[in-house]
């Protein structure tokens, strides 16, 4: 059995390894769906919780929701957020839909999830028409 929850948050970024327009800094108005498999759980006759998937998830999309995230090695692009003394989060990877994917995967895995869980996916959209997607078993 799978259940899901969609997710919303605008952030900025830029990519250094990109050619084109992507080089400069721009924002999305981001969406991650999470989906959760598993048994259903005799006692609650549920996957898991709707409202534990909104606990477990809106820390991290909030986290990120109105700043502009930061690969570590982007000297000059942390250098001009922290003199705009502006929100930014920096990372250790560099901000592709994919890297993201692994981003949210990984805090996801790092919680203390319902036994009954066998698996994650998450899909990061980036816009209405692109996106990036992973999933792991636990």
């Amino acid at each position: 059995m799978k259940i899901a929850k969609d997710f919303r948050w605008e952030m900025g970024h830029r990519l250094q390894c990109h050619k084109g327009k992507c080089y400069n800094l721009h924002g999305h108005s981001y969406s991650l769906n999470v989906e959760f498999e598993g048994h259903i759980n005799a006692s609650s006759n549920m996957v898991i919780d709707y409202f534990d998937v909104k606990d477990l998830i809106s820390p991290l999309v909030n986290e990120l929701d109105h700043t502009i995230i930061v690969w570590k090695q982007d000297n000059l692009l942390l250098e001009a957020m922290k003199k705009l003394n502006t929100n930014i989060v920096v990372v250790d990877f560099e901000t592709t839909a994919e890297n993201l994917c692994r981003y949210f995967l990984t805090k996801i895995e790092a919680a203390n999830l319902p036994q009954n869980i066998t698996g994650v996916k998450v899909r990061v959209c980036e816009t209405e028409n692109t996106y990036a997607e992973d999933s792991i078993k636990v």
